[in-house]
């Protein structure tokens, strides 16, 4: 019987499948890099989510490993090269959490333009400061979303529905911008000088280096906030803290970071930054979606030699 570990906490929908599947599983959250090592090798599979990293260490001494898989859709936390090199395959659950993280992406928006953060912090201190709260409308303002993924593509949807005037900065979106007339393909010059909005919802660039650094922070307008519910390193840290600090651009929000957990940095008590720690595809809807993806892929590939949505 094939053996299979979930080393991070999902929704017991996936242990319920896999047993029914007559799957072999044991959840073992909270495990230290050694201690998952130590024990990698008496399982087939391995389920994770995003706290767990499968590093090289790990993946070498899984011995008898076949698959490991993402409740989710990026797949940061596992070197693939490392998997490939020992034949293992690696699955995500694209989709799975496109809704929870487009609505958290929208939500930081609006918490940013209506300072919504601050108000009620100030309000639960018996502060009446209601003139020094005013803020901004989504109607009517210009919003750049640099990728055309699941989640960039609900973003823009939400995004025109709200009456905003959506503009994609995407190679995909150029091959099927004909479907999607109310969205303006654009370079990404544009979208920084341009937008009032900026959404990632992309990957790194292949180099691994920042997308945003000082030089695209020049370009942009300083009343332009900036959103990252993406992946950590896509905007520059350091540069950013210096744009919030001199009122380069107006704010931005982020809820993924270069190292995670975010534990110290000078991005903290900002007045003009959101920080959410890595929750926007945390919803329990998306967590029961993408736990039973995952374990129906891997039901799909030890019952029935199927291999569904693999990157490896």
């Amino acid at each position: 019987m094939s053996k299979i570990l979930i080393s991070d906490a999902m929704d017991t929908i996936a242990s319920e499948i896999l047993l029914k599947n007559n799957l072999d599983v044991e959840t073992k959250t909270n495990l230290s890099p050694e201690e998952l090592k130590n024990i990698i090798s008496n399982y087939d599979g391995l389920i994770v989510r995003s706290a767990t990293k499968v590093t090289g260490d790990i993946i070498e001494a899984a011995t008898n490993l076949k698959i490991i898989g993402r409740a989710g859709a990026g797949v940061d936390n596992i070197d693939i090269e490392a998997a490939k090199s020992k034949n293992i395959i690696v699955m995500n659950t694209p989709g799975g959490n496109t809704n929870a993280t487009a609505e958290h992406t929208i939500g930081l928006i609006f918490s940013l333009l209506r300072k919504i953060p601050a108000a009620n912090e100030t309000t639960h201190k018996g502060l009446w400061e209601k003139k020094k709260m005013k803020g901004n409308e989504l109607k009517g303002k210009k919003i750049g979303i640099i990728g055309f993924g699941n989640v960039g593509k609900r973003v823009a949807e939400i995004s025109n529905s709200l009456g905003m005037k959506v503009f994609i900065h995407s190679t995909y979106f150029n091959t099927i911008k004909d479907n999607f007339k109310n969205y303006a393909p654009t370079d990404l010059a544009n979208i920084l000088s341009n937008s009032d909005i900026i959404s990632f919802h992309c990957k790194p660039n292949k180099d691994g280096s920042s997308i945003i650094t000082k030089d695209e922070f020049n370009m942009m307008k300083k009343n332009c906030i900036l959103i990252n519910t993406a992946r950590g390193g896509l905007i520059n840290e350091t540069d950013l803290i210096q744009a919030l600090k001199n009122n380069v651009i107006k704010g931005a929000a982020l809820d993924v970071f270069n190292k995670e957990p975010l534990e110290e940095s000078e991005l903290f008590n900002l007045e003009n930054i959101i920080l959410t720690p890595h929750i926007a595809a945390s919803t329990d809807e998306a967590q029961i979606v993408v736990a039973e993806m995952v374990a129906n892929q891997f039901c799909e590939y030890f019952k029935n030699n199927k291999i569904l949505n693999s990157i490896t």
